[in-house]
């Protein structure tokens, strides 16, 4: 890797299941297996579990409403050894814990889970690999598999993408804002800009950075299906050939700053260098879903909720 690029962490939202592979062996996996109505988690979200005196725990599965009663139904699955699966809110027979939401939640409790599989799990997601964790919900072996979340039979299936990656490439406020509020938020983002005060901003935040001498996409950054690249440039010439490695890429998102007129000419002037316009459709501009934001924040926040909208449609 070259040694301009300065790394960052993938992300700063610990990993239950990180945490279950490597923590103490008397920890309990909770995880979703059903939702009816409104849920605060969606199916396939993971607790790590240690309860004891000074209970430990590592995700969450509600707003903070059934935590605690989970807790103590952990303590007593580790006790005899076996599987537990609970049911709060609508149809719950704890009727004293009601869920803010209204709907209702179906929880797995797996004590000792296997933590070489879990190790397994994990591996694959530092290396942004699709994985799915098997569950049997009577014995609570755990095993790889391939299918999606959901039941089958009496087993669960976990089905786990990457997390979404952010690349920003730009100068300027922009730039640094939006790769500031991706980082903050807990996805892994690298910031590359040619200028050094720029990046300064993104060290403070604690993104990966790269420093540029010229305009590209460096061939030792990954980009993968899960992976969104952003341009924050108000010197368009820093544009087209990094756009044209981006459009080469299988990245789920490319967009570039600028306005309708920006569009209009940088799409004119990568069509002439024979980019099809088959691709070129993938590329948008102008970013954000508030119309012509003037200020780096609003801009962040509105191209941010750009992404995650069209995330939604991202295979798991």
């Amino acid at each position: 890797m070259s040694s301009d690029l300065h790394a960052a962490p993938e992300g700063l939202l610990p990993d239950p299941v990180a945490a279950l592979a490597t923590g103490p062996a008397d920890q309990v996996m909770a995880l979703i297996t059903g939702v009816e109505g409104p849920s605060y988690r969606p199916v396939g979200a993971v607790m790590a579990l240690a309860p004891g005196h000074d209970p430990a725990r590592t995700g969450t599965l509600s707003s903070g409403c059934v935590e605690g009663d989970i807790t103590l139904h952990a303590e007593r699955a580790l006790q005899d050894g076996t599987p537990r699966r609970l049911r709060y809110g609508r149809g719950s027979p704890f009727v004293d814990i009601q869920l803010p939401c209204g709907g209702g939640l179906d929880i797995l409790l797996v004590p000792r889970p296997d933590r070489a599989v879990l190790a397994e799990v994990a591996a694959a997601r530092a290396a942004r690999r699709p994985v799915t964790l098997t569950v049997d919900a009577a014995t609570g072996a755990l095993a790889r598999g391939s299918a999606p979340t959901g039941w089958q039979d009496d087993r669960f299936h976990l089905r786990m993408a990457p997390e979404l990656r952010f690349l920003t490439f730009g100068k300027g406020p922009e730039a640094s804002t939006f790769a500031t509020l991706t980082q903050a938020a807990g996805y892994p983002t690298v910031l590359l800009s040619p200028d050094t005060e720029t990046l300064a901003a993104g060290t403070r935040s604690g993104c990966g950075t790269r420093h540029l001498t010229h305009a590209h996409l460096p061939g030792d950054v990954p980009v993968d299906p899960w992976t969104a690249i952003l341009l924050f440039f108000h010197d368009h010439d820093w544009e087209p050939p990094i756009l044209g490695a981006a459009l080469a890429s299988p990245a789920f998102y490319i967009g570039a700053q600028g306005s309708r007129r920006a569009r209009d000419l940088r799409l004119l002037e990568m069509e002439s260098t024979g980019i099809p316009r088959a691709d070129l459709a993938r590329l948008h501009g102008p970013v954000g879903l508030i119309p012509s934001a003037r200020d780096a924040r609003t801009l962040a926040v509105s191209v941010l909720a750009e992404v995650l909208d069209r995330a939604r449609a991202l295979p798991a």
